[in-house]
């Protein structure tokens, strides 16, 4: 019985010098601060992780809008189905854009499920460059 009780105090005295060692190993390490570098802002639409994280946080928000409410219309349409006068809604939008809007604007797009015009992807890619 003594030996027991002798073997039960030693576990708990391994058991809590462990726990004690891995607490203050974990107290050295540094937190990890965001890069701003890896902000949504910069998302180029090249890098599938910073993207996706970007879809992910915006999913989250309120969409944002940059005064395109009658772009809502188009909900649903394929991108090869525009007429060129619809086209051209969507290129005055996207011309007015400050260039460090337009990723935005393309995420909010996606998000209200608006697919951008086929003859404006190459323009759209080009800004976000």
């Amino acid at each position: 019985m003594v030996y027991l009780l002798i073997s039960l105090a030693v576990l708990g005295i391994i058991t809590a010098g462990s726990s004690l060692l891995s607490r203050h190993r974990g107290h050295d390490e540094e937190p990890v601060i965001p890069d701003a570098s890896d902000s949504c802002a910069t998302c180029t639409g090249f890098n599938d992780k910073c993207e996706q994280d970007c879809m992910l946080e915006a999913a989250t928000k309120p969409i944002e809008y940059f005064e395109d409410e009658e772009l809502d219309a188009f909900k649903g349409r394929p991108s090869d189905k525009y007429t060129d006068e619809e086209v051209e809604q969507f290129a005055e939008v996207l011309e007015s854009l400050r260039p460090e809007e337009v990723a935005a604007w393309g995420r909010s797009l996606n998000l209200r499920g608006i697919e951008l015009p086929d003859m404006l992807k190459d323009e759209y890619v080009a800004m976000v460059k």
